[in-house]
Formats: C-alpha cells, structure tokens, sequence
C-alpha cells in the first residue's frame, strides 16, 4: 500500500507540474550571440595496438603549452584553443611521442586519434605501478563548480578520493573512505544514516553526480562509487541549501560505462562475520559501441564487535549511456540499496551523574544493552537521468533529473541515559513506515567566450526540487527500566518494546524550491581570474494540517580571485563564500508571529593550491573564516534571530608520488568553533559540539618495482582530537589515534589484498558516543576477466 502511494503521489507530481520543463527552454536564446566565437575545439582518442581505451596517456599541444590526460574511455579534449595549426602530441610512459598536425578551424569538430605500439597488456602491467598514483593526485572534476575548470583555476578548496585509494585500503564503508579527507570525521547518525563533520559542521552524502540524493535514513553503498568529492565551505551558490552543509557538500560520483567488455568480482572476508561480494560488468550493447551498459553488485553480511548487533545490505546499481551523435549523449543509471541493520544506541549524560567521558561509564566496552532485534529496515530507489547536447564548440546544454525514494518499513532506535556511571535508564523508540521522496529538475548551460581581450567561462542554471512524504512516527519513545550495569542485566528485546508503545500519525508539509543561478569565470589574463557567481532562491513549505506553510527567499553570492604565480603549477586563491538554511515563522507567546530571515554562514578564505612533477604532487593550504550572525536564540520564551557563531581554521593537503612506486595522501586540519552569542549567557565563548579542533590522516603506499613487480605495503593513521558532546563544554570523547596497514599482491588479472585496521586494539568514540571496533582483520579477492 505504501508503494502504490507514493507511486500516486509521484505521478501526480508529474503531471501538475511537467509545465516546468517549458521553462527551461528560454535557456537556448541565450546561445545565439555565440555564432562569431573564433575559437576551436579539439578532441580525440587514443587507443592501444589490440583497439583498447589508453587511459592517462599525457596529450599536449606544445606550442599553447595546453596538456591534458585521457580518461578511462581513451578520449581527450581541448577547449577554447585559438585558430590555426598546431602539432598534438601524445605520450605513454613507456613509448616514444605519437605527434599529428591539425588545422583548426571555427565551427568545425576537429578531431585526432593516436594507436600507441603497445598492447592494453603491457600498457596495464606499467599502470599497475605507475598509474595509480597520478590518479591519486587527479582532481579533474565535473561537478564541483558544474564547469570545466581545474583545480588551479577554481578558488575553492576541494578534495577527491579516489577508487584506487579505496582499492588500496580495502574499503567497505562510506566512513572509512572520508576519513581520507583533511579535517573529515564520518559517524553513524541514530536514524541510520551518516553523517561527516568538517569546518565544524555536520554535513550528510547529499549529492550524488551534483544532483541531490538525500538519504539521511537508508545510508549507502561504495561499490558503484568511482570517488568521493569533498567541497570545504558553505557551498549554497550552487547546491541550495537542501544539498549543502555551511561545512561544505559531500558528492559521489558514480562508475560510467565504456566501450570494451569487462568483469570484475571482489570477495572480502573478515573479523565479526564479514562476507561481502561485489561485481562490477561493463559491455558495449552494439556494434558501433553507441549503447553501453554498466551494472555494479554488492551483497554485504557482518555482525558486530558488540554482544548484539548486524549489518546486512545488499544494492544493485544499472547504467546505461547512449551516444546518439557526435552532439546528443544520454545517460540514465539507477540504484536500488536495501538494509536491515541494527542502529547504534544514542547515549547522554545527566549534568548530575559525574561522567566527563564515555570511558568512564562501567558498561564493557563490547556489550550491547539491546537484543539485535530492535533493527531497522530501510530502502532507497534512485534514478538519475542526464541529456548532454553541444550546441556548438563553444556551448553546451545539460538537463538533469533526479528522483530518490526512501522508505524506512521500521526502525528501533535505542537510547541510554545515564545518571550515574554505573545507573543507566534504557528507552526505544520506534518509527515508520516513513515515505521520502526527492524529485529535481535541472538544467544547465556551459559556455565560453571573450569579450574584447578577456576571457569568460559562463555556466547558467535553474533548477527545481519538489519534496512530499508520509509518515507514520510509529511509537513515542518507551521508557522501559532502570539498571545497575555491573550486576547481570538482560538486552531489552523488541517483543517488550512493541508491547509498550502507543502509535501516533503526524502529517508531512509538501516542500518546493525554485532556484536559478549563474557563474563567471572571467579570466583577464592567462594567470589571472575571477569567479562571480549568485544564486536566487525560492523556497515554498505548504500548509499540512493545523501547521501553516510559509515561502522564503534567499540570495547566494560566491566571489573568487586566483593568480597563477607560476603557470599550471602554483596559485594563490581567495574566496568569499555564502551559504543558508531555510527557517519557519515563530509564534512567540505573546501571540505575535516573528517572521525569520533564511540563516546565513558566510566564509572568507585564502591559500595556495600546487600541481607539481608532471601532476605527480597536488597540495593545498588554506585559512578559513566562517561566520553565523543570525541564527535564532530563544530568551524568556521568546526567539531571537541574533545568534553568532565563529568556525575558523587551516586546511592542509597532500597528495603526490615522490618517487616511482611510493604513494602518499595526508591531510591535516585545525579548527576553532565557537558560540559568540547564545541565549544561554554561560556557553558564549565555549566550543561548539562534535568540532574537534586536530584532526590528521596519513597513508602511505609502497609497490615493489623490479622483482615481485605488484608487490606492496600501506600503512597509515588518524587522529582526532578531544571533541565536545556536550555545549556546556562538560562531557567530551576523549582524542584517540588509530592505526592501520595492509599488504597487497596485484597482477594484471588478480588481486589479492590483507589488512589489519586499528593495529594497537585502541578504544575510543566517534563523535556520536558510540564505542569503535578493536583490532580487526580482513582479506580480499578480486578477479577481472
């Protein structure tokens, strides 16, 4: 029944407002004053001597000192190049240059291919060693200002974690492949989802390919995942405020198909009854390899370090992309993610029971005080459709449409609250079935042209976003006893929950924005650019039930500046960023109805950013400022929208390959956030929660070159510092250090990976308060064929 509704409800959505797409279409008069561009574009393959994709060969055009690298399609291109003739210039590690000259012409799709001397095979073999690295440097990027713009040029700062790394440190979860990020801390929320501080905010993985894909119940798997981006700071210019964080956005980019046939099956075994399989099938569907398909699976069992508790998963994740000419691309992928799972108890602490940390309390570490049986079952369904057409060499139109559906069928969440560090009162609360669904319309339009002798680089956008759900909140939370934790206590069981809880409905408000924004990039030298960008937003919550609705408005601006002090290899940036929330009106007790402003954080910051050896090294540091002047504040039972909070810091990163076969990423991260202004006087000042001001990660990869080619080791650490959990600034999790190292053996067909995570058996808490695995091992297969 629940399905059929939210089928009704989806279909009805489509059919009141599929007049929206007309309003895209204005978007194409604003190409005609393009026709008289006197610029070229240049794209092509490269492709190995058995007819394979070659991907990261270096193509350059050594006259415009212009290089790039092939994707893992074996294309290439280049845009804006001035007319004329040129010599092109194609390079693999282990070959000599591959040069062609080309002529290029004004309106023409001009284009080059390359077939290198050495086979898919050999040219894998070198990649096994040498191509990971640079692919560990790579930040090339779509999605983080939804332009064509390199990281040198964009004076935001960003991080990408790769599939490779993930690869390399045998990763199965999205928490652990964030921490890979400077400043990043991942935890479990309550209701099932995750949830990553950073710049002293909690942001979820609300983005997926730049569309959102809010899922905050179901969470999520990495097995279609090619890498995570993380974008630093409040990001609302061009994600909204349903997608951003003020800490900044988390996006995943998924795996595309491409134009040769390939298998890949992974088995990862390990300590709690770890099973998880993968496989990852690409295939072109016809001749002229115009159709590809891609499908990712993963199927994923484990129980718990703790005396109760699992977590089984499986997700299906289809992609299909058709390339209609040389002009028209679709493509359409879908998810299916399915989980039953326990969720981690949500422990607080009474001012009254003396406890200043979790490790305090005299509960074992590994014990659970709730039978497995109070889980949750959760789903989520996503499509993504994209249609890319290029208008002409210079201009190119994308759309975009989204649409994520999540349901929860039920979902225990336990609670502990503590009076003392041996007295615990144990609760559950139940809630569904819940009824997400999260539908976004986009379009974009790319462009590039000059304006006497400055450059521009335009993206324009509108998108619209339509949210409806239903709820039934299940059951209030149950308060079931009280227990001594250091006599024999039994787990509370689901059958003594469902007993004791009364069931309730509450209504959700159908939620709709209209957003239009438009970014520059305006480039007055070939070292020296800015970025002027805004966003208008409208945001429309209606009326359910007794509650009334409300519309708001909101205006984003984003302002950079980045100077190349030497060429493509070092720049220094600043940036002023701004992003907000959406907030209802208050009715204060005198009957008065305050109408508040959307919140606001806005960041200043500056740094340098480096791509250095042939892109071989990638580092950027960074100072940041982000302030809150107007959030609400409740004093005398009336609200107040002057609330003020600080987040300031540094971010550090390091990428790079020194030398052949030896990887590094590093990161580290100081931050200062405080409440300024509070309507508690006695907090002003203190640091605000989950915001732990060091936090560092470092890995470290070295492959054997000569003999036991493949061969390798990684070893690595993170560290986070104290953080409170509390806003009096009274409880806090302790700063812990965990460890971890792994052992791998790769051939062109095999893989075979060991590793060991938190090597010294370290006990320690997220920021949640929930106790973290000890010592653990896991292995992995992987075939490909």
């Amino acid at each position: 029944m629940l399905k059929n509704l939210q089928k009704c409800r989806f279909e009805r959505f489509y059919f009141r407002n599929r007049g929206l797409l007309f309003l895209l279409l204005p978007v194409f008069l604003l190409l005609s004053f393009t026709a008289g561009a006197q610029t070229a574009l240049l794209s092509g393959t490269v492709k190995t001597a058995d007819g394979k994709p070659a991907d990261f060969i270096t193509v350059s055009i050594p006259e415009l000192t212009k290089s790039t690298m092939t994707n893992e399609r074996g294309e290439f291109s280049f845009s804006r190049l001035p007319l004329g003739s040129y010599k092109v210039v194609a390079k693999a590690l282990t070959s000599l240059a591959l040069e062609q000259q080309v002529n290029l012409v004004a309106g023409n799709r001009n284009k080059v291919s390359f077939i290198l001397s050495e086979t898919s095979k050999q040219l894998e073999e070198v990649h096994i060693l040498s191509s990971k690295s640079k692919k560990l440097a790579s930040k090339k990027t779509d999605y983080v200002a939804r332009m064509p713009l390199e990281n040198l040029e964009n004076p935001q700062v960003y991080s990408v974690v790769s599939k490779e790394l993930l690869k390399e440190q045998l990763t199965v979860d999205i928490k652990s492949a964030v921490q890979n990020t400077p400043g990043a801390v991942a935890y479990n929320f309550p209701a099932g989802g995750v949830g990553i501080a950073f710049r002293g905010f909690i942001s979820g993985v609300n983005a997926r390919n730049g569309m959102e894909t809010s899922a905050s119940r179901s969470s999520l798997d990495i097995s279609n995942v090619e890498r995570i981006e993380v974008l630093k700071g409040p990001s609302g210019t061009l994600f909204g405020s349903s997608v951003s964080s003020f800490g900044g956005v988390v996006n995943l980019v998924t795996k595309k198909p491409f134009d040769s046939a390939g298998v890949e099956i992974s088995y990862t075994g390990g300590s709690y009854n770890l099973n998880r399989l993968t496989a990852d099938v690409n295939t072109p569907l016809n001749k002229d390899k115009s159709v590809l398909f891609r499908i990712n699976l993963a199927v994923n069992k484990e129980a718990s370090f703790l005396s109760y508790g699992f977590n089984n998963t499986y997700a299906i994740a289809p992609t299909l992309t058709y390339k209609v000419s040389d002009k028209l691309s679709f493509n359409l992928d879908a998810e299916l993610f399915n989980a039953n799972n326990t969720r981690r108890t949500y422990n607080t602490y009474a001012a009254s029971s003396g406890i200043k940390t979790p490790g305090e309390v005299l509960l074992d570490y590994k014990t659970s005080m709730f039978h497995d049986d109070n889980s949750g079952k959760t789903s989520a369904s996503k499509i993504f459709a994209q249609a890319v057409y290029e208008i002409s060499d210079n201009w190119k139109s994308t759309t975009l449409f989204s649409f994520v559906g999540e349901d929860v069928d039920y979902s225990y969440q336990s609670y502990a609250n503590w009076t003392s560090p041996s007295q615990v009162t144990r609760q559950v609360g139940l809630w569904g079935p819940i009824s997400n669904n999260y539908t976004n319309i986009q379009q974009n339009i790319n462009g590039q042209f000059s304006t006497g002798g400055i450059k521009h680089k335009f993206l324009g956008g509108l998108n619209y976003r339509f949210y409806d759900g239903s709820r039934r909140a299940g059951g209030n939370v149950l308060t079931l006893d009280n227990i001594d934790v250091t006599k024999t206590f039994a787990p509370i069981r689901r059958k003594a929950v469902d007993a004791g809880l009364v069931y309730y409905t509450s209504a959700i408000a159908d939620q709709e924005t209209l957003s239009a924004y438009a970014s520059d990039v305006v480039n007055f030298t070939d070292r020296l650019s800015a970025m002027l960008s805004l966003r208008l937003d409208r945001f429309e919550r209606r009326k359910v039930a007794a509650t009334e609705g409300f519309k708001q408005t909101a205006l984003s601006p984003k302002l950079g500046l980045v100077y190349q002090v030497v060429k493509n290899k070092v720049s220094l940036f600043g940036n002023y960023m701004n992003g907000f929330q959406n907030l209802a009106p208050v009715t204060q007790p005198d009957g008065s109805t305050l109408v508040l402003d959307p919140v606001y954080a806005v960041q200043y910051e500056g740094g340098v950013k480096a791509e250095l050896f042939n892109k071989k090294l990638s580092a950027t540091a960074s100072y940041y400022n982000i302030a809150i002047d107007n959030a609400t504040r409740v004093e005398a039972n009336f609200t107040f929208q002057d609330g003020k909070q600080k987040s300031k810091g540094i971010d550090l990163e390091l990428i790079g390959n020194p030398v052949a076969g030896l990887s590094i990423v590093a990161g580290y991260a100081y931050n200062d956030n405080r409440i300024v202004k509070s309507s508690n006087p006695a907090i002003e000042g203190n640091k605000a929660v989950s915001s732990p001001e060091n936090v560092a990660n470092f890995w470290v990869t070295y492959t054997l070159q000569n003999k036991l080619k493949g061969l390798g080791l990684g070893f690595g650490a993170n560290y986070v510092d104290d953080n409170f959990f509390t806003a009096d600034n009274t409880f806090y999790m302790p700063s812990y250090t965990v460890y971890d190292a792994t052992l791998f053996y790769e051939q062109r067909k095999w893989r075979l990976g060991l590793k060991v995570n938190n090597i010294s058996n370290r006990k320690y808490w997220d920021l949640g308060g929930n106790s973290q695995a000890p010592r653990n091992a896991m292995a992995s297969l992987s075939f490909k064929f």
